[in-house]
C-alpha cells in the first residue's frame, strides 16, 4: 500500500527575503503549505561564518508560512526543516526547492519504486561536541529515525541525505573553555570544516558505508572514510543538525524519482551524466521520454592535496577569495552546462563528503 506522495517545486529568487513566488504558488492552491516538509535553498552570501543571507531568508520564509499554518515564525522553523545553503558564485542561479509531502491510499496504478522524503532532528550540541564522536554518532541515529520517516527501508534506496549543521562562534568557544572543556578548533571557520566532516561521517555510520568505529582523530583526517550521499553545509543558526533523507520507496506514491553518482574531482563530468542517466535523463537535459529534470543537488570541494588530475590547482592558496568560492563556481559551471540549467544547487565544503576533491550528486526528475 502506498502512503505518502512527495512533490518537488524549484522557485527562483531575486533575494534572500524573496518569498513572492513561493507566495504566489500559495495563492494559486499550486502548494499547500500544511504539506511543506523542508526548504532547500541557494542564497548569494559568501557562504562563510558571517553569512547571513541564510538565516535572512530563513527568517523571510517562516514569517511567509506562518499565518498559513497558524503558528508564530519560530513554530514554522520547528515544524519544517530549512538548509539554506550560502553562494551562488559563477553561474549558479539562487533559488528554493520545496519538499511537499501529503498522505495518499493506493497506488494509482505506480509501479516501482518513487521519490521519498524523511526528516529527523539531533539534540542539540554542546560546543565542544562539534566535529567529534557524539556528534557523528547522534547524526546516525537521526539519520536512521528519517530513513523510517520516509519509508526507506534499505540504505542502497538511499540517494541523498541534506544536512544543516551547526558551527562554533567565540562565544560558544568560551563557553566550552568556561567549563573546562576544549573545542575541537579555535577558528571559527574551520569549525564549519569539522561540523560538516562529523555529521557527514555520521550518515556513512547510518547507511553502513563505513563498518569500523569512527574516533575523533579521524574527522579531517581520514579521508579514506567518507559517505557516498552525505551532503552537509554549517551555519550559525543552530545547536543541532537537521537531516532530511531522500531516497526511493515503494511506499511513495510520487511522480518523480531520484538518483546519483559520485565525483570523485572538481571536473569529472562522467559522473555528472552518470547521474543524469540514472534518471533516465541525457546530458543538457530537457524534457526526455516523460522526464523531466527538477533540480540538481552536488557537492564541491577544492581537492585538498592541491592538484587536479596531476596538474596544480591554485585554491586553497587563494588568500583573495576562499577556496570553497572557487569549488562552488567550477562544480556549478560543469553540472549547469551538462544539466542546461544553472539553477542547481551546489553546496561547498565536501569533507567526508565523497572522495577527496570530489562529492555526491543527486538528481531527481518528474516522470
Amino acid at each position: 500500500m502506498r502512503t505518502t506522495s512527495v512533490d518537488v517545486i524549484r522557485i527562483a529568487t531575486k533575494g534572500p527575503g524573496d518569498v513572492s513566488g513561493l507566495a504566489s504558488m500559495i495563492a494559486s492552491g499550486s502548494i499547500d503549505p500544511k504539506s511543506i516538509l523542508a526548504v532547500l535553498g541557494k542564497t548569494e552570501g559568501n557562504g562563510g561564518v558571517n553569512d547571513f543571507t541564510r538565516e535572512y531568508a530563513v527568517s523571510a520564509l517562516c514569517v511567509a508560512l506562518a499565518p498559513h499554518l497558524d503558528m508564530p515564525p519560530d513554530g514554522v522553523e520547528h515544524r519544517i526543516a530549512f538548509v539554506m545553503s550560502g553562494g551562488t558564485e559563477g553561474v549558479l542561479s539562487p533559488h528554493i526547492t520545496v519538499f511537499t509531502r501529503r498522505s495518499v491510499a493506493g497506488s494509482g496504478g505506480i509501479s516501482g519504486k518513487r521519490l521519498s522524503i524523511g526528516m529527523a532532528h539531533t539534540r542539540d550540541f554542546l560546543p565542544e561536541e562539534l566535529g567529534r564522536r557524539a556528534q557523528i554518532e547522534e547524526t546516525a541515529k537521526a539519520v536512521t529515525a528519517a530513513m523510517a520517516d520516509a519509508g526507506i527501508k534499505d540504505p542502497r534506496d538511499v540517494h541523498f541525505v541534506q544536512i544543516k549543521c551547526p558551527l562554533l562562534t567565540s562565544d560558544r568557544m568560551e563557553a566550552a573553555v568556561a567549563r573546562g572543556n576544549k573545542p575541537a578548533t579555535t577558528s571559527a571557520y574551520t569549525s564549519m570544516a569539522y561540523s560538516r566532516g562529523a555529521s557527514a561521517l555520521g550518515v556513512a555510520v547510518a547507511l553502513g558505508e563505513i563498518k569500523d568505529a569512527i574516533c575523533d582523530a579521524d574527522v579531517l583526517r581520514r579521508y579514506d572514510l567518507f559517505s557516498s550521499v552525505a551532503s552537509t553545509s554549517a551555519g550559525i543558526e543552530l545547536m543541532h543538525n537537521v537531516v532530511i533523507v531522500l531516497g526511493n520507496s515503494d511506499m511513495s506514491a510520487s511522480p518523480y524519482e531520484i538518483g546519483h553518482a559520485v565525483m570523485h574531482d572538481a571536473i569529472d563530468a562522467a559522473a555528472v551524466i552518470d547521474a543524469l542517466k540514472s534518471v533516465g535523463l541525457p546530458a543538457g537535459a530537457g524534457p526526455h521520454a516523460g522526464r523531466e529534470l527538477v533540480n540538481i543537488f552536488a557537492k564541491a570541494e577544492a581537492s585538498p592535496s592541491g592538484t587536479v588530475r596531476g596538474f596544480r590547482h591554485t585554491m586553497l592558496e587563494d588568500t583573495d577569495i576562499s577556496s570553497t568560492r572557487h569549488a562552488r563556481a567550477a562544480v556549478g559551471g560543469l553540472i549547469a552546462g551538462l544539466a542546461g540549467t544553472s539553477a542547481v544547487y551546489v553546496s561547498g565544503g565536501a569533507e567526508h563528503q565523497g572522495p577527496p576533491g570530489g562529492g555526491p550528486v543527486a538528481v531527481i526528475v518528474r516522470l
